[in-house]
């Protein structure tokens, strides 16, 4: 039993069975009737099959539990289910129910036809509104045909105007650089005539101080020669001797912050300016920040040694005639603060630029000058030169590619890297208050600094293009202070 068992549930008849039923739910609308009554007979051969299966299981399972076992089971569920469907079977229909049987039937009939005569014209109903719309699809179809062309020609009179537009972008840029060249052209002869009226002026007030001067040593060679003892001049009569304190000295502390505030201002504003400048020319931003700190370096250089030959010339000058009460070198710094005009500065910008042509530091092509940045060059000069009148004088913190990195001195730039101890390149000094940083430079570190500086290797001498301002500016003489003709003449 157990192996027939075995064999039917391994055959999942029943699961085939139900496979079989689930198939004919789902076709019985679809097939024909001689489709639905063949699959029933099929349907109802694999139930007899099964049905001979479970009988045989039966069968042993009532014999391998002997005369008496299943007895009750038997009695009670099978033979009363076996009597109902032969009772069922051997039943008969009356005549009554016949008639009503046949008339279902007719009437089931009739109402298939006309179920089929709507399914029908609905059918045509159907197929007529198909054939419109395929109609209004052709339409749409033609009508996007013809928009797709009126794009595409569309699009090709955008391109010719397109490219009309930009040949006219290109003669307005091209005018527009013409133009800015010009622009440069007359702002350089600008600083041309700026230069040479400020000569001019210079020239003035050396000619006016050269009259007093003569004016007072004649007077002294006339009271020289004179046998009367010597008369003593007033108080009012000497423009020095005052008791109270000199203008420079009255003055240091408020020089002193604008000083400083303006040599931030150079950092913030004119170095963008000279380095932005640079940039339309040196596509390296490392060679063009190591020329404007050495434009820095040596125009602090320049003025200082500027302002010791001026202040030997002023102290020349004054000696003879110093009566006041303080000091000739108090005297000879107010002077100078009094006549900072005086400064021959376009000199020191000459100095600075010729320093630079000959620095083995700077790497630069030949068809820029350094006179491109004399106007920074210049400020840079002139504030120097101011920064010594101060008591004590400002001066730049010493510094040197490759040197250690000091947070008390500079700030790093953007680009460095902050672990490297070595300074690779300077981009701005440290200001100095004798041994006090006032105001901190910016230095770029990174690493192997030391051993990159010593791999630059740039000529010293370079040949440069001869630019216009460099023209002009080369072909300026030096003019003359008033100290210097005064020591010629005398």
């Amino acid at each position: 039993m157990a192996d027939s068992l075995r064999r039917l549930v391994n055959s999942s008849s029943f699961s085939l069975l139900q496979q079989k039923l689930e198939s004919w739910y789902k076709d019985y609308h679809v097939i024909s009737c001689d489709q639905n009554l063949n699959r029933c007979c099929e349907l109802v051969e694999l139930t007899a099959k099964l049905q001979g299966q479970l009988f045989t299981i039966l069968s042993q399972t009532a014999r391998e539990g002997g005369h008496y076992g299943g007895v009750e089971t038997l009695k009670s569920r099978l033979l009363p289910w076996l009597g109902t469907c032969f009772t069922m079977a051997s039943s008969s229909v009356s005549t009554d129910t016949s008639l009503n049987l046949i008339q279902d039937s007719v009437e089931k009939d009739r109402k298939l036809r006309e179920l089929a005569v709507s399914h029908e014209t609905e059918k045509q109903k159907m197929e007529t509104e198909l054939c419109s719309t395929r109609l209004r699809l052709n339409s749409v179809k033609q009508d996007l045909a013809d928009a797709q062309l009126a794009l595409d020609d569309t699009k090709t009179k955008s391109a010719t105007t397109l490219l009309a537009t930009e040949d006219e972008i290109l003669q307005l840029r091209a005018e527009l650089r013409s133009a800015q060249d010009q622009v440069e052209v007359y702002k350089r002869r600008l600083d041309v005539l700026d230069d040479y009226e400020r000569q001019v002026r210079i020239l003035r007030d050396e000619v006016s101080i050269l009259a007093a001067e003569k004016t007072m040593l004649q007077e002294r060679l006339v009271r020289s020669r004179s046998p009367s003892p010597l008369p003593r001049r007033s108080r009012a009569s000497s423009p020095v001797r005052s008791e109270s304190p000199t203008r420079a000295q009255l003055t240091n502390s408020a020089r002193h912050a604008r000083l400083v505030s303006r040599f931030s201002d150079l950092y913030a504003t004119e170095r963008l300016e000279a380095q932005s400048l640079l940039r339309r020319y040196v596509d390296d931003l490392e060679t063009v920040q190591r020329i404007i700190f050495i434009a820095t370096v040596e125009s602090f250089q320049a003025a200082k040694l500027a302002f010791r030959q001026f202040k030997l010339r002023v102290r020349k000058t004054l000696a003879a005639s110093h009566l006041g009460p303080e000091t000739l070198e108090d005297s000879v710094i107010d002077y100078i603060v009094r006549n900072l005009d005086l400064y021959d500065v376009q000199a020191s910008v000459n100095d600075v630029i010729n320093a630079m042509n000959v620095n083995p530091r700077i790497s630069f092509p030949a068809e820029v000058d350094f006179v491109l940045i004399s106007s920074f060059i210049r400020e840079v000069c002139r504030i120097a030169f101011a920064m010594q009148t101060l008591d004590p004088p400002l001066d730049l913190a010493f510094s040197t590619d490759g040197e250690l990195y000091s947070d008390i001195k500079y700030r790093r730039s953007y680009d460095s890297e902050f672990t490297a101890p070595l300074v690779v390149y300077h981009v701005w000094p440290a200001l100095m208050d004798d041994d006090t940083v006032i105001v901190k430079g910016e230095a770029v570190t990174r690493r192997g600094a030391l051993w990159r500086s010593r791999s630059r290797s740039t000529s010293p001498v370079r040949s440069r293009s001869g630019s216009p301002t460099r023209t002009l500016m080369t072909s300026h003489n030096r003019s003359l202070s008033p100290q210097r003709l005064t020591v010629s003449r005398l």
